[in-house]
């Protein structure tokens, strides 16, 4: 069911998206919009309200963190049941492809290849299990996990995070694990304000939803983030957080400069933001310093072992702002106490056996081939990459649409992800598809799933056989 409902809020005070909100609140109580209303677009609202399609873009936020709207990628907004469903209401993890045994290529979320991994974590396993005490029938606690942040501060050795010791490290279940707990940590207010990239992964916009934030995006450009976009929302917003991704924007792969990383940190100081620094996709060659380098009193560096090593493990870790490593940990104990028995005891071996080093070097050699013949098939085209990072990013040329796109790539055998699936519901997605590097498969079936691409491309539909 389609509407064409108008408020009035011309007698309304204060901020018209505060108006427009209880305008749709009162509207749904009273079922003039009835459970499963299609609302207008936001563009086509603003345009009749005469007010800014930021406005209703935020209104539409509002109801939508309260459970009154649900928006859908691709299909729009709607009135959501009267009785809300519970808990999330989105996937946050795509499930591997079951088809690869008939040749599908699922190019949806980087897979690590089997470097000898599975050989090393059985040795650790059988290691492990020799040494097996009474300890392990307690709870676990924090003081017990002083050698494994040791380890984490030498695993992170050659990038330049500035002076770190173990005291600044908080340990997690990964990096999603990571992310929330950073929220917790800074969060404050009934509806505190999260900035993220305009184009992000989305476990961003899920964990600041989860902490009941309203959740902002900054236009980017070919370095990240615009320092002049930013400032504005900062200016607007009032936000508390910046979450990004500066050494390899996800999905686009830009990688923003020192001079570009020394404008954003002047805002955030100016504008007294904490800043979480997103380095899931650790490359140990990386050439510029992280952020935290510019920034330690407020930059919040979260990493993990799940693009490096395994992420089966569900290890992470975050590199607290200096001073501020025992409230990080505070947060991490009373989310789940401290890590697991068994995951700390095999993380720790991991790292001091020196196997984690080992698998990261022989990881990034077999993800570096693997990108080139990416960039051999599909090079002619517009396509963005990073030496060490195991994605790409191809705009699609003219005559594609993403959605068109990836849905004849799959009849292909070919999984993909569209931009519009690291935009917010309202936001700018670009003509565009994120390639991910699949590590688990043979290359000669990941070189046909690109052989295919490379077909399609220069040919759209109106141009395609049927």
């Amino acid at each position: 069911m389609n509407t064409i409902w108008v408020p009035d809020l011309s007698g309304d005070e204060g901020p018209k998206y505060l108006s427009l909100a209880r305008a749709l609140r009162e509207a749904i109580r009273t079922a003039t919009l009835p459970q499963g209303t299609q609302l207008p677009t936001v563009r086509d609202l603003a345009y009749r309200l005469a007010v800014t399609p930021g406005t209703v873009s935020r209104a539409y936020q509002i109801a939508t963190q309260e459970g009154l709207l649900e928006a859908t990628v691709g299909r729009g907004t709607f009135v959501a049941a009267r009785k809300p469903r519970l808990g999330p209401t989105q996937s946050l993890f795509t499930d591997r492809d079951a088809g690869v045994d008939e040749g599908r290529v699922d190019l949806r979320s980087p897979q690590l290849p089997d470097v000898g991994q599975v050989t090393v974590f059985g040795d650790i396993l059988r290691k492990a299990s020799l040494n097996i005490g009474a300890e392990w029938l307690d709870y676990t606690h924090q003081s017990g996990e002083r050698p494994l942040r040791e380890a984490v501060v030498g695993w992170l050795s050659g990038r330049v995070l500035g002076p770190i010791s173990e005291d600044d490290v908080m340990l997690t279940h990964g990096g999603q694990s990571g992310i929330g707990l950073v929220l917790d940590c800074c969060l404050r207010g009934d509806r505190p304000v999260v900035l993220i990239e305009d184009l992000a992964y989305p476990g961003f916009r899920y964990a600041a939803r989860a902490a009941r934030a309203e959740v902002v995006s900054i236009e980017l450009d070919d370095e990240g983030i615009r320092p002049d976009a930013l400032e504005v929302a900062c200016k607007r917003y009032g936000a508390q957080v910046l979450c990004l991704t500066p050494s390899a924007q996800n999905p686009t792969t830009a990688r923003m400069s020192p001079e570009r990383q020394a404008q954003i940190v002047s805002i955030a100081r100016r504008y007294d933001l904490q800043i979480i620094e997103d380095e899931c996709y650790f490359y140990s060659g990386a050439p510029d310093p992280a952020l935290r380098a510019l920034a330690p009193e407020r930059v919040w560096y979260a990493g993990s072992l799940s693009k490096s090593v395994s992420a089966a493990l569900r290890f992470g870790y975050v590199i607290c702002p200096t001073g501020m490593g025992p409230t990080g940990r505070l947060a991490a104990q009373h989310a789940f106490f401290a890590l697991s028995k068994p995951l700390a005891e095999f993380a720790l071996e991991l790292f001091n056996s020196g196997a984690a080093t080992e698998i990261r070097r022989l990881v990034e050699a077999e993800f570096s081939d693997r990108l080139q013949m990416v960039v051999n098939r599909l090079g002619a085209f517009d396509l963005a990459w990073q030496k060490g990072i195991p994605f790409a990013w191809l705009r699609l040329p003219q005559g594609w649409r993403a959605y068109t796109f990836t849905r004849m790539a799959e009849e292909q055998g070919v999984l993909l992800r569209a931009a519009d699936q690291y935009a917010m519901s309202n936001g700018r997605a670009p003509n565009a598809v994120r390639l991910a590097i699949a590590g688990g498969i043979p290359r000669q079936q990941l070189d046909a799933g690109l052989a295919a691409m490379g077909y399609m491309l220069p040919r759209p539909p109106n141009d395609m056989a049927v």
